[in-house]
């Protein structure tokens, strides 16, 4: 099978040659610090004089099915400010660096009345930039029309909930959805009104050109989901339907969210909201074991990931990984629907003979 036609057997939950894999595919499953891919990649004896040849490298070394085109993308505002330790975007979100990430210190909308929220200033997808968006089209179009690779579009911007959380504050926000739900419904549809703008502008360059696109906004934590899934459909699910619907307007591409945690419980409304690919998938949050997964939900949706970045890949052996993997496999991938992939960003901690041994397993 070439590429694509693994994928797209993976995705029609029909068994592939061998379940695709992904590395460095999304941006959700990358590393997290660009020191990795450089010891991955003089491990594999791999050489470039630029980012991307050593990238494009270390992924052909490793067999990964999927090349990534687009970026989440930060209007022109005046709310913009790039510091070489602070940053605020261009919905005022204001980060740090602490070393290892931007870690937010400034939520512009935390106790904000309805009054300040209506007042408040959002970005506006027509102040894009253009020449990117053309940049990504051209990148896009090359692999889709003179490779195998599985073309990956990029989401362009944030979710509604973790933007909601990071303007407010997460326990602001959270309080808010069941005490103020006026605000949040406003809250959400000022977000979405920016997200419609910009899919229309980003999917209608793109969307031919791609076979899946992503988004992520996180709905679990370690333990258990943020919210009921009651409030859960009725508050968030129904923006995100909005949103999958008229992406899927713009393109054929499959639709792969990413939400850390413990979702098990809302896996029927993210599955009625449109999305066809769960991810991370991380196997040692509540309820979200493989066997569980694949028993009730493998034929409704595909999981990509599963591959257990929190304790397997940190802390075990190359064969303790390529046992996992294969386990893994044998459970999700069992009559296809299933990517492999790391459970999240490859951290910093994660020896490089595990990462190799993780591909090694599936070839």
């Amino acid at each position: 099978m070439d590429r694509r036609e693994r994928f797209f057997t993976a995705l029609k939950h029909k068994q592939p040659d061998r379940p695709p894999m992904d590395f460095c595919g999304t941006s959700l499953t990358a590393f997290a610090d660009a020191a990795t891919l450089y010891a991955l990649a003089k491990r594999l004896g791999v050489k470039g004089d630029t980012h991307e040849q050593v990238l494009e490298g270390v992924q052909t070394a490793l067999h990964v099915d999927f090349r990534s085109v687009g970026t989440i993308f930060n209007p022109e505002s005046p709310l913009n400010s790039f510091g070489a330790s602070e940053q605020t975007d261009c919905w005022g979100v204001k980060r740090k660096w602490t070393g290892d990430y931007w870690d937010i210190v400034g939520s512009p909308l935390k106790d904000a009345t309805m009054e300040d929220l209506d007042n408040y200033t959002f970005p506006s997808a027509k102040n894009i930039d253009k020449k990117q968006l053309q940049a990504i089209k051209t990148k896009a179009k090359r692999l889709f029309e003179e490779t195998d690779f599985v073309v990956v579009g990029e989401h362009p911007t944030y979710g509604v909930l973790e933007l909601g959380c990071w303007m407010c504050g997460f326990d602001d926000f959270l309080y808010r959805i069941l005490a103020e739900p006026e605000f949040v419904e406003k809250f959400f549809s000022k977000v979405y009104q920016y997200q419609a703008e910009l899919i229309e502008l980003y999917y209608g360059e793109i969307g031919q050109y791609i076979h899946l696109t992503t988004s992520g906004d996180d709905f679990g934590t370690q333990r258990a989901p943020f919210m009921s899934p009651k409030a859960f459909s009725g508050v968030v699910a129904p923006w995100y339907k909005k949103r999958i619907a008229l992406t899927k307007q713009y393109t054929n591409a499959a639709y792969f969210h990413h939400s850390c945690g413990s979702v098990f419980r809302l896996l029927d409304s993210i599955i009625d909201m449109g999305v066809d690919i769960l991810n991370p998938v991380q196997p040692g949050a509540f309820e979200m074991e493989p066997e569980r997964l694949k028993a009730k939900y493998g034929e409704q949706i595909v999981f990509w990931g599963a591959i257990d970045e929190q304790n397997t890949l940190t802390n075990g052996t190359p064969e303790e990984v390529r046992a996992h993997v294969k386990e893994v496999v044998s459970i999700l991938g069992k009559n296809g629907g299933y990517v492999i992939a790391p459970s999240h960003n490859i951290q910093k901690d994660v020896p490089i003979d595990n990462i190799i041994a993780m591909f090694e397993a599936n070839e």
